[in-house]
């Protein structure tokens, strides 16, 4: 009989589990565990709920919102102690492409950079714009540039339609005035 899970709490239309003593054990055990500390809130919640405690007594005590009393006492019901652990969170929470995809886009000007061509920063962006379906701003292709290794964009020595003559003219004239 100590295995039987008993439906004794009605929170939201949904059942709440109560624990068995085997269940119970664990989550004692786990406490003596080195863990984050979110991790051991939401075990004392559930071992709190066990002793008899009601959720907003619990988040009383805790020091948290009734929602958060709550999802710990759901996932521990729908997952056991492992629901309890943090989800880890990794990095490009915001990515528009993945880094393949992103390679992939890049592969046809690195192409025409091999072949002497300059990048035209709006050729790409407009290309960018296309594969990922919405607009994007001029820092997000920069930091896609320096994400693959692409080395930082200079300005153009001179202006390709330049007149040369009228250039030395006004270089003769125009520091000799003193």
């Amino acid at each position: 009989m100590d295995d039987v899970i008993r439906f004794d709490y009605l929170i939201r239309g949904e059942r709440m589990v109560k624990c068995t003593k085997k269940q119970i054990r664990e989550l004692r055990t786990a406490l003596r565990w080195k863990m984050p500390e979110a991790q051991r809130q939401r075990i004392q919640m559930v071992l709190l709920r066990e002793s008899g405690m009601t959720q907003p007594a619990i988040a009383a005590a805790m020091g948290v919102s009734l929602s958060t009393v709550n999802r710990a006492h759901m996932a521990f019901d729908q997952g056991g102690i492992k629901a309890l652990k943090p989800k880890p969170i990794g990095g490009r929470q915001r990515e528009n492409m993945t880094v393949a995809e992103e390679k992939a886009l890049l592969a046809r000007f690195a192409r025409a950079a091999g072949a002497g061509e300059m990048l035209n920063i709006h050729e790409l962006k407009a290309a960018y714009e296309k594969a990922v379906g919405h607009e994007t701003s001029n820092s997000t292709i920069y930091n896609l540039l320096a994400r693959h290794g692409w080395r930082k964009l200079m300005p153009r020595p001179f202006h390709p339609q330049r007149d040369l003559a009228a250039q030395q003219d006004f270089k003769k004239a125009a520091f000799h005035v003193l």
